[in-house]
């Protein structure tokens, strides 16, 4: 059963942490999910991520839907905030998607390596997966849990120019964070890190891609997205 219909968080956990006490705004969207093409990634009209940020209060709009896209055999799962990775991770390995124990290869301008508050949550069950990710994960903490739980055995972090030269052996899952294509990113040629990020997507079992709201414009987090699956030209 799917269990993201759409629904607000007005509590203070998950993303709707961040300076909630400052914020006028106190609730946050996360989308449905459906089944569909990248035609069905589109910029929605609810606000996913609230934060101040230097005295000014920034309402971050994301996607209007999370989106799971089927492309030459492999699922990827696209949506705006970072930490639902964990939620899909999880789904995917209880269908076989990958094996317990790959490597998760993490592409992203932030390695997202915070320690959560806890790690108690029931990896055999999905429901309390689904409540562990919404509410005591957020975007910056989400990788470390699926280290302890032993779903991947190493996370290998490509931040860095540096990074897009390691070369990846054996099976893995592969994360991606739209903000690589983010301003404070433009040191790294930009085909450089298309082009290889289209390597990787070639051998990866299982696809993650968040799109990040607050940290890059959403517009153009779409037309990248498009791009490296080869599904538009980007302008």
């Amino acid at each position: 059963m799917n269990k993201y219909i759409g629904f607000y968080i007005d509590e203070p956990v998950g993303n709707n942490i961040f300076s909630y006490s400052e914020r006028e705004n106190k609730k946050i969207y996360v989308p449905k999910l459906i089944e569909g093409t990248l035609e069905d990634v589109s910029l929605g009209e609810h606000i996913v991520f609230n934060e101040i940020d230097e005295g000014h209060e920034v309402k971050a709009k994301g996607l209007e839907y999370m989106v799971q896209y089927n492309v030459d055999g492999k699922y990827v799962y696209i949506f705006d905030n970072h930490n639902h990775a964990f939620y899909f991770w999880m789904k995917s390995l209880k269908l076989n998607h990958f094996k317990k124990g790959c490597k998760l290869v993490h592409v992203d301008q932030h390695k997202d390596m915070r320690e959560p508050v806890n790690y108690d949550v029931d990896i055999e069950d999905m429901n309390d997966i689904f409540r562990y990710t919404n509410k005591v994960l957020n975007v910056g903490n989400f990788i470390k849990p699926a280290l302890k739980h032993k779903i991947f055995s190493e996370a290998i972090i490509i931040d860095s120019s540096y990074g897009f030269d390691i070369n990846v052996e054996g099976e893995y899952v592969l994360d991606i964070d739209l903000d690589i294509f983010s301003k404070d990113m433009d040191y790294i040629p930009y085909d450089f890190r298309l082009n290889k990020i289209k390597e990787l997507i070639k051998n990866a079992r299982v696809i993650t891609i968040a799109s990040s709201p607050y940290f890059i414009e959403q517009d153009y987090a779409i037309k990248v997205l498009k791009e490296l699956f080869n599904y538009d030209i980007i302008e």
